[in-house]
């Protein structure tokens, strides 16, 4: 996916087409997600009991920005979550639970007419 955040940089006037918001909104929206995810993250670190040190686990191959837009480019788009992870380069599963995430996040964002 590297491709797709990088081709809406050096083509700003195509965000619209891709995602159906305009470059601005876009990254005002991928920002004030970002700061939304951190804070449920932390939220989420506090009520957690710990047995293993922070830090290990897996490490995710999408960016946070990749990760929202998959989910917007599937809100824009209604492709189906293997073609869309064949095009990001994830798995199927994987472009799912992303999606599932990032929806709820960007529910609290954005106004439900957007999102239907």
């Amino acid at each position: 996916m590297n491709s797709i955040p990088g081709y809406i940089d050096k083509h700003p006037q195509e965000a619209q087409r891709l995602v159906g918001l305009n470059y601005g909104q876009l990254k005002k929206l991928i920002k004030q997600a970002i700061a939304l995810h951190r804070q449920v993250k932390s939220e989420a670190e506090l009520k957690k009991t710990r047995i293993i040190k922070k830090g290990g686990g897996r490490k995710t191959k999408l960016s946070l920005e990749e990760q929202i837009l998959l989910t917007l480019i599937y809100l824009r788009q209604l492709t189906t979550f293997q073609l869309l992870g064949i095009q990001i380069g994830v798995s199927e599963t994987t472009a799912n639970d992303t999606f599932n995430y990032w929806f709820t996040l960007l529910g609290k964002l954005l106004p439900p007419s957007l999102l239907e």
